[in-house]
């Protein structure tokens, strides 16, 4: 490894974290997951890669011109702030039903949540589309080999985030039960709606600009 491509690294890691560690729908949906499934963390953060990773590919051959369209953003914007609330409302019914701890924890339903959350999210994309355009121009610049460490880096630090989210959620409402469920499920239900009215406002502003 050069000294170039460590250097390189160096900074992605740090511009990296502005995107990995902002508080997010894809953190409350992991919280919110993470009760019946002490792994959610990791299987979002694969559902999230599934998006990611061609997405990074899409951008190095030239295609961060679509994410910054009006019209892509306004799509974007509408059909992720609808899931959120759509999520939303599922989190407040499973806050009102009773806890099973006995239930099996699914692997599809994190899984699927990383897709979809990645796919919705208006800001991940405009994300990609200015800081993470930079990034990704440059590992490509370096090489093949330098493009897949950059990637699998990123996504390291995505993996590792959310992973230690929903590992620390899970013990927590483990040890203090099943109020504690229900409160963090309201909780997150709460900032789903936060996010996905704010990806709706920010859309009708746009579509009317």
């Amino acid at each position: 490894m050069t000294v170039e491509l460590i250097a390189f690294l160096g900074k992605a890691i740090g511009v990296s974290l502005s995107g990995v560690l902002a508080p997010g729908a894809m953190t409350a949906a992991t919280l919110a997951a993470a009760p019946r499934n002490r792994h959610a963390g990791a299987l979002v953060a694969l559902g999230h890669a599934a998006v990611e990773m061609p997405l990074m590919v899409l951008i190095v051959a030239g295609f961060s011109y679509w994410f910054k369209r009006p019209d892509v953003k306004v799509a974007v914007g509408l059909a992720g702030g609808a899931i959120l609330l759509v999520m939303a409302a599922g989190m407040f019914r499973g806050a009102m039903a009773r806890v099973r701890h006995d239930a099996p924890a699914t692997r599809r339903g994190p899984l699927l949540t990383g897709i979809v959350l990645t796919a919705g999210n208006p800001l991940f994309l405009l994300w990609w589309a200015g800081a993470g355009l930079g990034l990704a121009v440059e590992a490509a610049s370096l090489g093949v080999a330098a493009f897949v460490i950059f990637a699998c880096t990123h996504w390291l630090l995505d993996l590792i985030w959310l992973e230690t989210l929903t590992l620390t959620a899970h013990k927590g409402s483990t040890l203090f039960g099943e109020k504690a469920q229900r409160l963090l499920l309201i909780l997150c239900g709460a900032a789903m709606v936060i996010f996905g009215a704010r990806f709706i406002y920010v859309a009708a502003l746009v579509a009317w600009s």
